[in-house]
């Protein structure tokens, strides 16, 4: 799409500024920067750094990575090699590889959005601040990092896919739905995104409008393109038979009420995956607005804001109630429903809710000029609200990039311990074994989702007293279990315990001969252990520093 205007240029480019300001603090800090701990530093950002030094890149779908639970850990859990992010961590510094991520799907977001809303749903120049201003709202979401444009692209997809629906078939189209598999996850977005396609091409159908063959083809030819990219992940799902740590994903547990109450939750606060902002100054001109369309009975004329409102409350009821325990006699029946998570229809809510939010100040914005003035400064609030939802706000308390990862703190402890890190395994108290694993060190413990269920089993002897003595994180590790960690009874579900911490471990309980005989040596504990003998291990050494977040206690077994 061109521009057209210098004050479209000039608008663009203003965004354009907003958006590298806001991504400035990854490139001028780097690893002295706070991003998010939750499913990244904890998990991916290791994972691709273990999966460069693996050799195993483009290993066979049946190769697996050594460095993990005794190799257990089939390479396909990491991913395909086709993905740009995998690229980005191979060939750059971590937090050059982040910035570049964070930019990337930040820019074809704004893009996407602003080309959906100018060509589809606001078509326009009159509503070009409205275009502009919601797509750099949009790109300025706190969106899972390694979600990439999962949910993020999904507005450039479905401009594209309009496009190709109302017999606009060029290049470009072909070439957006081409592009976005090797920057994106079937699983964390595209899956219901293309199925939601098929809806809508099914409609179509029934509604008298004709097969539009082109239509058709664009889904199943951008569902093909993710199956070639995803292959590894259709390899799993289809061929290993293999029971895995999923097979043990119990989800259905949630009465009707507490389903309810979720409901209400994930419209108002939305989900840790697909954060959106959106309480404070996109709800209530959306209230207004379908308030308005009711009071003047405006249901033809609005009936795209209409649609796109019901469904924004259907996704969060399909969320909701996907953990509804009365789904469990079907969940048993069919071992998929159990395997795959549907409940991700919510991944479409980002651009739900946005392209929403547009639609809504335009019909402020219709009613005269104090709405108009109404509706221009909810953008702005929203835009400033976004802005103090920088990482570098809002993680400002966790610890820094440095101090997590702690490099120079585990290469003491790779020094002084003087064997080659293959020869040798470790598992962490206290800290995520992410920690362990950036830094090279063959870990027992892990935190992924898809491993042999096998191995988990034989885990959890290593921790089952403390199991028992804790019924909340005993049904987090048997009804879930990607946190293969040795956990505790005493510390729970707290993994991030700091160098400034004066707790002690005091009754703890490990069949250290299972960890022995998984090959397990050492133990790197956040803090000291009051009973080492009773669990066959003994202090050699108390590692500090100051450029790391923790103190690492190092337990040899006996």
């Amino acid at each position: 799409m061109l521009i057209k205007t210098k004050k479209e240029q000039r608008f663009i480019l203003f965004a354009l500024l907003v958006i590298a300001v806001y991504l400035s603090p990854l490139f001028i800090l780097q690893e002295n920067a706070h991003i998010r701990v939750h499913d990244n530093l904890d998990s991916n950002l290791a994972w691709y750094k273990v999966l460069a030094r693996s050799g195993e890149m483009f290993g066979t779908v049946n190769a697996t990575i050594p460095q993990i639970i005794n190799g257990r850990l089939s390479r396909n859990a990491f991913g395909t090699e086709y993905s740009i992010i995998v690229w980005l961590y191979a060939l750059f510094p971590t937090m050059i590889a982040y910035g570049l991520s964070q930019t990337l799907t930040r820019i074809v977001a704004f893009f996407g959005m602003y080309w959906l809303l100018k060509k589809h749903f606001l078509p326009g120049e009159k509503w070009l601040f409205l275009q502009i201003a919601t797509a750099l709202a949009f790109a300025l979401t706190p969106f899972w990092p390694s979600g990439m444009l999962s949910t993020m692209g999904m507005p450039l997809a479905l401009w594209a896919i309009l496009n190709i629906r109302n017999g606009e078939r060029t290049w470009k189209e072909y070439l957006v739905l081409a592009l976005l598999p090797f920057y994106a996850s079937i699983v964390l977005g595209f899956f219901f995104f293309l199925t939601a396609m098929g809806i809508l091409w099914l409609t179509d159908c029934f509604r008298g409008k004709g097969w539009n063959p082109g239509f058709f083809i664009a889904i199943v030819y951008m569902t093909m393109i993710f199956m070639l990219v995803e292959y590894r992940l259709i390899f799993s799902f289809l061929v290993i038979d293999e029971p895995n740590s999923r097979d043990e994903y119990i989800y259905a547990t949630l009465p009707f009420w507490r389903s309810l109450r979720l409901v209400l939750k994930n419209y108002l606060l939305g989900h840790t995956h697909v954060m959106t902002v959106h309480t404070l100054f996109v709800l209530p001109p959306t209230f207004i607005a379908i308030y308005l369309v009711y009071l003047k009975k405006l249901w033809k004329q609005e009936k795209l804001f209409v649609f796109l409102f019901i469904l924004n409350i259907l996704l969060s009821i399909w969320y909701a109630f996907w953990f509804y325990e009365g789904w469990m006699p079907l969940v048993r029946r069919f071992h998929f429903l159990g395997t795959f998570n549907f409940a991700r229809y919510h991944f479409l809510r980002p651009m739900v809710i946005y392209a929403g939010f547009a639609l809504a100040l335009k019909i402020l914005l219709l009613q005269g000029k104090n709405w108009a003035r109404t509706a221009k400064w909810f953008l702005v609030l929203q835009l400033l609200l976004l802005g103090l939802f920088n990482d570098e706000v809002i993680y400002r308390k966790k610890p820094t990039v440095k101090e997590f990862f702690a490099v120079e703190l585990f290469r003491e402890i790779e020094e002084y311990i003087e064997l080659p890190k293959e020869e040798y395994r470790v598992a962490s108290i206290g800290i995520h074994p992410a920690i362990s694993q950036y830094n090279g060190f063959y870990t027992l413990d892990t935190y992924n989702n898809f491993y042999p269920l096998a191995y988990k089993h034989q885990f959890r002897k290593i921790i089952e007293k403390e199991l028992a003595k804790n019924k909340r994180v005993r049904k987090y590790f048997d009804k879930w279990g990607g946190r293969c960690y040795i956990f505790t009874a005493q510390l729970g579900k707290h993994y991030m315990i700091k160098k400034n911490s004066k707790q002690h471990l005091k009754n703890l309980e490990l069949n250290t001969d299972v960890f022995k005989k998984m090959g397990g040596r050492y133990i790197f504990s956040a803090l000291p252990i009051d009973n080492p003998k009773e669990n066959q291990l003994v202090l050699v050494k108390v590692f500090e520093s100051k450029t790391s977040a923790w103190k690492i206690f190092l337990y040899k077994t006996l």
